[in-house]
């Protein structure tokens, strides 16, 4: 049984402060509304004593940062970090919500923090399983920007489209970004969906992208989704939700896209035979770095680089801008559910994911591109992110910068996903509306 605290470091708010420690509710509804400090808060961390961190744990990078650097910074804050290495993050929340369903509320739960974003993010969202608006408040949330006047916000108030409410803390950011072997292709790269069509028209079977639903293949259709869009206008109706938008006129703006797929299909790996999508993203780095492709386009910021050092990537690899205009970029975030055993532990991991020191120690060691915004940065601190930094090869940040386009709603993604497996994979021969229509009706 956790003790109760008995005295805090601020005086006045003792009686205050002593509630919120017999009652993991009021103390969570007090910070949000901003009647408790931050010392308050690290008090009742401490007297917590550990926070259960529950992450994919699929990168030995990633493990090794978390073992090496996270557990002992949050053991100077007298917070013993656990970290949870589990395959699938969907575990994690179906955790949350079979707790939630059986009564455990707040400061009763398994799981205090999670790494997320999209659709795992919307499910507790949407089953009202989150602890609320904390993000914001915590003293390293000034490293993010949270002003909605300002559109470099975005993936900060927005994952996958559903507004973040600051129930979540951006962790880290990525782009799908493409890359090319210099040494195979010859002549002018492809930056189109158009040109890329061309180019393998005359070198079939030279180019693969992973297949849906893994996420990296959904984001590749997505982009291809945001390029034909009948209205030129891109990602701008994406991000509505299905609910908004209405299954006709999805399939209306997405039947473009999935023919433009479908005609794409008989000249990618395996041309001339059945087309070959690999599964994963390790799978689409053999192929390419065996020459069996000329391009692999996959979420990886420093892939390139970090490719060519450990020697998963041709020496010719460079990144290259495609699509342009396209090129989706998101951001991972850590949520901390309603249910929380160590809420307070669990806020004090999150201000210190936060940190500078920890996201360029994240950046040097697991190659994780960082969450916070260099503009909000002192000129040391944004250098010190740049020194972490891997690097660019090919491209330069601008060039990133000026072809972003955010993911893709949520709600849509499963309906696009089983629209392309059923009209690409399975070869329907039911029309586009009637592949979402039916999709659609099985959401609900």
């Amino acid at each position: 049984m956790k003790k109760t605290i008995v005295s805090l470091s601020v005086i006045g708010s003792l009686m205050a402060g002593v509630a919120f420690a017999q009652d993991a509710t009021a103390f969570r509804d007090g910070f949000v509304a901003g009647d408790v400090s931050w010392e308050d808060v690290q008090a009742r961390a401490k007297d917590e004593g550990e926070i259960n961190l529950y992450y994919w744990g699929g990168s030995d990078k990633i493990n090794i940062w978390m073992d090496s650097v996270a557990v002992p910074a949050l053991a100077a804050e007298g917070v013993k970090l656990n970290p949870v290495r589990i395959t699938g993050t969907k575990d994690a929340v179906d955790l949350v919500l079979a707790e939630k369903g059986s009564g455990k509320g707040l400061g009763e739960g398994s799981v205090d923090a999670i790494w997320v974003n999209g659709e795992n993010f919307a499910t507790l969202k949407r089953q009202d399983a989150l602890m609320g608006a904390f993000a914001d408040k915590l003293p390293n949330s000034t490293n993010i920007e949270w002003n909605p006047e300002d559109p470099r916000a975005l993936l900060n108030l927005r994952d996958f489209g559903v507004e973040t409410n600051a129930s979540e803390m951006p962790w880290s950011g990525q782009q799908y970004v493409c890359s090319v072997n210099t040494a195979r292709v010859s002549g002018d790269v492809p930056h189109t969906f158009a040109a890329m069509k061309s180019y393998l028209e005359a070198n079939p079977g030279k180019f693969a992208y992973v297949k849906p639903p893994h996420f990296v293949g959904n984001t590749f259709v997505q982009a291809a989704m945001y390029a034909h869009n009948p209205d030129g206008n891109g990602a701008v109706p994406f991000q509505a939700s299905i609910d908004e938008m209405g299954a006709a006129e999805l399939a209306r703006l997405i039947t473009p896209g999935m023919e433009y797929l479908k005609a794409l299909e008989p000249h990618l790996l395996g041309a001339g035979g059945t087309a070959r999508y690999p599964e994963d993203p390790k799978t689409l780095d053999g192929l390419f770095l065996n020459g069996e492709i000329d391009f692999s386009c996959q979420f990886g910021l420093y892939g390139v680089a970090t490719g060519l050092r450990d020697g998963t990537y041709p020496e010719g690899a460079e990144q290259f801008v495609f699509p342009e205009g396209n090129m989706i970029k998101n951001k991972n975030y850590l949520v901390i559910p309603g249910n929380a055993p160590n809420p307070a532990a669990a806020m004090v991991m999150a201000n210190y994911m936060a940190s500078v020191d920890s996201q360029a120690t994240k950046l040097e060691i697991a190659g994780m591109p960082a969450g916070i915004d260099p503009w909000r940065l002192s000129a040391d601190d944004s250098a010190k992110l740049d020194a972490a930094s891997p690097g660019l090869v090919g491209v330069t940040q601008a060039d990133l910068d000026a072809n972003t386009a955010p993911d893709t709603n949520a709600t849509l993604v499963d309906v696009i996903e089983a629209t392309w497996l059923e009209y690409i994979e399975r070869d329907s021969s039911e029309s586009i509306e009637t592949i979402v229509t039916n999709a659609v009706a099985n959401l609900k």
